[in-house]
């Protein structure tokens, strides 16, 4: 039966979604209570009297949902197994949290309603920058509920949905949070045993926030039904793991395994997991021994990282790091090297293991000249002589200026790939690559940056991409051979 503006005003007053005066408001705007239904929602929606979803609700009939405690819920803004999360204001002051609420079909589980609110008991203990504060509970059996931090931001799973994967700067900046946020309540006895891509909320200002402590441990994992019926894939994940590893079933370690496999995640746009809904299935620890290392799945993750993401999922838990201050001191030490210009990657590496053969060896710069960019002549003889022993064709120029007009829209450039040398030269080293990124004529040529770790205004202005790259100094011979041949077959691919 359809309802009359009447109703629907009489309905909102009698639920105390608004004021008298309020609605009085709306229906004169709206041309009183004659006015069409369609006409009183729009201007209740317009003026933000009601949201949406209060008005989804009244039409259809719910009296009750709209309030708990002094908190009025707004929007639906999260929802999962157990529990929906509402955008929330407080009725007496205005300020804005999240509410989380128990979803009814599991109001008359003592389990169900045990572990929400151990959630929240847990989570009221916690307070750090990195982890979502829980500011209170109510125990009520007929709708249990806690209030929350709000944050403006999305999950880290629905930022992956949308740009698939994520820059190794940008994941690590994101795992150190994260781990920041474990450390700091495994000091207050608390694990996780719930580490997964949907309970970290990513702010807008790009900061990660860890939600959803205190997920209650298996009773029994070495009862196989009594896990599979467990409605968490991820608590089965835990228990697979332990059961597979010997280890008890609180083990704060396995916390860490989960975190490198989201840190993999992340990097990789691939779960490090095979993904089933099949719960025996998730039981089955082949699942962890046949895990891809990332060096296959994404060559170009710098090797540093893979090492964390190595060691921290390793199988065998003495071999994983034993705590999670452990990572946490490698992931900032790690995300400092990376935003100080540490570029090494698998792929570099791979790229030198392809030439091994010594009768190789001589031969890879073959009909491949290369220009050197440098003021210093000592640096200038020790590149010419090591690149020229690997069949390379060496042009040195100390003037970037000079170099730069050597290359003419009207002749065949007289190199394949440009060294510019910025530890003497600086930001003409700097201006030079960049100024031969942009130029139509010698855009698509590789080139190669060299930079002192220290030159971080150098660092934050190179225009990179995937034919221009750069190194940081000093470096091995074997790094810079590595880097020079994948550039040049990038570019041979390409031009193929």
């Amino acid at each position: 039966m359809e309802i009359t503006a009447s109703q629907l005003s009489q309905r909102i007053l009698e639920i105390g979604l608004l004021e008298p005066l309020q609605m009085e408001q709306a229906l004169s705007e709206a041309g009183s209570l004659e006015c069409s239904t369609e006409e009183l929602i729009r201007v209740l929606t317009r003026r933000e009297f009601l949201t949406n979803l209060q008005v989804d609700r009244v039409l259809k009939g719910e009296r009750t949902g709209y309030f708990y405690g002094d908190w009025k819920i707004l929007y639906l803004i999260g929802a999962g197994t157990f529990a929906r999360v509402y955008r929330s204001v407080n009725r007496a002051n205005n300020r804005v949290a999240a509410v989380k609420v128990l979803r009814r079909r599991h109001r008359n589980e003592p389990v169900q309603v045990e572990q929400f609110l151990r959630e929240a008991r847990v989570g009221m203990q916690l307070r750090h920058p990195n982890i979502v504060a829980i500011h209170e509970v109510d125990p009520d059996p007929r709708y249990p509920f806690m209030v929350m931090e709000f944050v403006e931001g999305q999950t880290l799973r629905e930022l992956i949905k949308v740009r698939t994967k994520l820059e190794p700067v940008i994941a690590l900046r994101l795992m150190t949070d994260v781990a920041s946020g474990l450390t700091y309540a495994i000091t207050q006895g608390v694990t996780h045993r719930d580490m997964k891509l949907s309970n970290v909320l990513v702010t807008s200002q790009g900061r990660a926030k860890l939600v959803d402590f205190g997920l209650a441990a298996l009773a029994d994992t070495s009862n196989e039904s009594a896990v599979a019926d467990c409605p968490s894939a991820r608590a089965i994940d835990y228990a697979a793991l332990e059961r597979g590893t010997g280890v008890r079933k609180d083990d704060p370690r396995s916390d860490i395994y989960f975190l490198g496999s989201m840190l993999y995640h992340i990097i990789t746009g691939n779960p490090p997991l095979t993904e089933t809904r099949d719960r025996l299935a998730r039981l089955n620890v082949s699942r962890f021994r046949e895990v891809p290392h990332i060096t296959k799945i994404a060559p170009d993750t710098p090797l540093n990282v893979a090492a964390i993401i190595h060691k921290a999922m390793e199988f065998d838990p003495s071999k994983r790091y034993q705590t999670s201050a452990e990572v946490l001191e490698d992931l900032k030490s790690t995300l400092a090297r990376l935003e100080a210009g540490d570029t090494l990657t698998t792929a570099r590496i791979a790229a030198g293991r392809e030439s091994t053969p010594a009768e190789d060896a001589a031969t890879e710069g073959h009909n491949r000249t290369v220009m050197l960019i440098e003021s210093k002549i000592e640096f200038q003889d020790l590149i010419r002589e090591k690149l020229k022993k690997r069949g390379y064709r060496v042009l040195v120029i100390s003037d970037p200026a000079r170099a730069l007009a050597r290359f003419s829209p009207e002749e065949d450039p007289p190199a394949d790939c440009v060294l510019f040398s910025a530890p003497e030269l600086g930001a003409a080293a700097m201006d030079a690559f960049n100024k031969f990124a942009s130029d139509e004529h010698t855009a698509d040529i590789p080139a190669l940056l060299l930079v002192d770790r220290k030159q971080q205004y150098i660092i934050r202005g190179a225009k990179l991409a995937p034919h221009r790259l750069m190194l940081a100094m000093p470096l091995k011979v074997k790094e810079l051979r590595a880097a020079l041949l994948k550039l040049l077959r990038t570019s041979n691919s390409e031009a193929n």
